[in-house]
């Protein structure tokens, strides 16, 4: 059997993270197994989905390196792979379900079911009026012209599988109201649409979240009803939700939760596919950092957790630091090079070059990059303090000589600086380190945390480190 997995968002907005651990998730099965991996687009309601939305969500997928072998922008022998384009295929299956029987037309209003509903102690959901109705009463609806969806009641009894992650799961059919197949006007809904689509594209695997589990019998039911084997079903694994810091479902009330906004925030996509797949799987007890390969290669549905995954940002970055760390000098130049280009900060020739071995240890984000070597890039009218906190009058005689030493220097080299600073404020004045260059730090860069201090008055150079000293003397003489 090849396996066949699919991915198959609604582009209505920016993934999600949980759709991309799903989408990764899926796309890993099919590559483990050499199968093939299906991208497929469920726009169908024309008042959510967008264009905008739809070439992003391809945009995002490919930036976080996720490939497809059938769907948009390749083809298959299933195209097209954008549910909007297949309504006559749904509007098949739609009609030979009413005229097998196995679905009714069902003529009521929202406020007519709300008011049946109103002081009644009957579950939530539709109550089957339509269901009941005899020819007369149907007759009178159309000759009335009142518009209908198309509704599916469960057949008696209940639905059993063994889910993929979850294990043995049942789920009584008397829990589960009629269910709408289709909007007024005939244009298909989820259940039936991706029923029909995981059918006729022979999925063998459905991969997709736990909030989605009460949606299994219904698309089982309709695989029946439609009249597919029970062998060519496909299995499901339900993964476990992500959630935020509160233990509640990731969302904006919690946390960020458009991969688009990890992406803009200097998240390697390497870290990323790393992070998401921690999220209820694991390569080893003691592995948290492991490469695409090494992933796809010992993938396992069976070794999912059935536990909620905690995104935690903090691990994230902790991650994304140590990628950054692994990546060749002149890799993380180049990836670079855009963020200074998109904060409009000029990059003389060679600048970044030689900054870089002094900022790829400190950095967790690229972003930090741009805020952590600004300094040596405005033009000193530009230039600001930003923990000017630090240059108060009590670290004023150690700016000051701090400045008369290095004034003196004649080979301007950071192991000269290095040596003359310590002379001056460890062995001359008696300060330990953290305290002496602190403040020199602050006046140069600007900020307590910048690359290795003596490397950065080496680039910044000696006219403007004196400059920026003379500057915070006079700054800390008016704290």
């Amino acid at each position: 059997m090849t396996v066949r997995t699919r991915f198959a968002p609604a582009p209505s907005g920016d993934l999600h993270v949980g759709n991309v651990r799903t989408a990764l998730f899926s796309w890993a099965l099919a590559r483990q197994a050499e199968g093939t991996f299906v991208l497929r687009v469920e726009d169908t309601d024309a008042s959510r989905a967008t264009e905008e939305a739809f070439a992003g969500v391809q945009d995002a997928l490919r930036w976080i390196g996720i490939d497809w072998d059938e769907g948009p922008g390749v083809g298959g022998p299933y195209a097209p792979y954008r549910q909007s384009e297949r309504r006559a295929v749904y509007d098949e299956a739609a009609a030979r379900l009413e005229a097998g029987g196995a679905a009714y037309r069902c003529y009521c209003t929202p406020e007519e079911i709300a008011e049946r509903r109103a002081g009644s102690k009957r579950p939530p959901g539709y109550d089957g009026h339509c269901r009941r109705l005899s020819d007369t009463q149907r007759a009178a609806y159309e000759a009335d012209g009142r518009s209908h969806i198309l509704r599916f009641p469960m057949p008696p009894g209940a639905t059993t599988w063994t889910d993929l992650v979850l294990g043995e799961v049942t789920i009584a059919h008397d829990q589960i109201p009629d269910f709408a197949l289709t909007r007024s006007g005939g244009a298909p809904l989820y259940v039936l649409a991706a029923a029909v689509d995981d059918a006729l594209m022979k999925l063998t695997h459905i991969v997709r979240g736990n909030d989605l589990v009460s949606a299994t019998p219904r698309q089982m039911a309709l695989f029946a009803a439609l009249g597919h084997p029970r062998e060519e079903w496909p299995s499901y694994g339900h993964l476990p939700l992500i959630v935020g810091e509160d233990g509640k479902p990731l969302s904006k009330r919690n946390g960020e939760v458009s991969l688009r906004w990890y992406r803009e925030h200097g998240f390697l996509a390497d870290a990323m596919r790393n992070y998401l797949a921690l999220l209820g799987w694991s390569l080893a007890p003691d592995r948290e950092l492991f490469d695409t390969a090494e992933m796809v290669a010992a993938f396992d549905l069976s070794r999912v957790s059935r536990n909620p995954a905690r995104f935690d940002v903090r691990k994230l970055e902790a991650i994304n630091g140590e990628k950054i760390r692994a990546l060749p000098e002149e890799t993380l130049v180049q990836m670079l090079r855009p963020w200074f280009e998109a904060a409009g900060v000029p990059l003389p020739p060679g600048v970044l070059e030689s900054a870089v071995p002094l900022i790829q240890t400190r950095i967790v984000r690229l972003t930090d990059a741009v805020d952590m070597l600004r300094f040596l890039l405005v033009e000193e009218a530009d230039f600001a303090v930003v923990d000017d906190d630090q240059l108060v009058p009590a670290v004023a005689p150690q700016l000051s000589a701090a400045r008369e030493a290095l004034a003196a220097v004649e080979a301007w080299t950071h192991e000269v600086i290095e040596r003359t600073l310590r002379d001056t404020l460890v062995d001359g004045l008696g300060l330990k380190p953290k305290l002496a260059f602190g403040p020199v730090r602050v006046a140069v860069t600007g900020r307590r945390m910048s690359p290795p201090l003596f490397e950065s008055l080496e680039l910044l150079g000696r006219d403007r480190s004196l400059g920026r000293l003379d500057a915070a003397l006079a700054l800390a003489a008016e704290a």
